[in-house]
């Protein structure tokens, strides 16, 4: 499984039949949750998970799973809800492919508005970064995302990841089909376009978490990550 698979969860990002009660929840509203995914890049396919479970307060965890049997990739963030305003509190990115291990973790100060990132992470993108007001890592774009075009909200995320900061801003491209459970839903396609990267994302209304989140570069699809069911 290619390391680029880390990218699902700072770009941007279910075997089970989707039911109609999922799809009533609210989007603004959190909900313990997790969906099911087929990953795809490099002609490499894996199964993924994403779940967003209560750690307490108003605190949340969001974790991106994504294993096939050579390699294993794990994304956590902790961010904690305030009035519905999210912003990540702490990151783990952990990586095994046959015997190389990779391990990074982020820390979101807010008392002190900033970022630092330990671990394997080059000395020049450890940090700090000054935080501001709305900032997002990787897993919590997908959540703001999902939200934000539902809601019909402005598309544009400040994304604090890896020592650096980057303005990202979405437009909506149109609605789509999407199956999930075997079952026919109408998508709203949003676009980023940085250089000669893309970021293409499916939200569906009453998830939570994208239906399906494609990166691309030079043109030419990169990583896919499509829903196939929730639980």
């Amino acid at each position: 499984m290619p390391t680029r698979w880390f990218a699902l969860g700072r770009g941007l990002l279910l075997a089970a039949t989707l039911a109609a009660s999922v799809l009533a929840a609210p989007a603004s509203s959190l909900e313990p949750f997790t969906a099911d995914y087929r990953a795809t890049t490099m002609g490499i396919t894996a199964d993924a998970s994403m779940t967003i479970e209560p750690q307490g307060g108003d605190r949340w965890k969001c974790t991106l799973e994504i294993a096939n049997p050579i390699a294993q990739l794990t994304q956590v963030t902790v961010f904690e809800d305030l009035k519905g305003q999210w912003r990540p509190l702490s990151g783990t990115d952990a990586s095994l492919l046959l015997v190389r291990k990779i391990h990074r973790n982020a820390i979101y100060d807010w008392t002190s508005a900033e970022a630092r990132w330990s671990g394997d992470v080059k000395p020049e993108r450890a940090g700090p970064v000054a935080l501001q007001a709305g900032d997002v890592d990787g897993l919590l774009l997908n959540l703001a995302l999902a939200r934000d075009v539902i809601a019909g909200k402005p598309l544009r995320y400040r994304l604090v990841d890896e020592g650096r900061a980057t303005w990202l801003e979405f437009t909506v491209a149109g609605k789509e089909t999407i199956t999930i459970g075997g079952k026919p839903h109408q998508a709203t396609k949003v676009v980023n376009v940085s250089g000669s990267r893309q970021r293409l994302v499916w939200v569906v209304e009453g998830l939570p978490l994208p239906a399906r989140i494609l990166q691309r570069k030079n043109g030419k699809d990169d990583i896919d990550l499509a829903i196939i069911g929730v639980r």
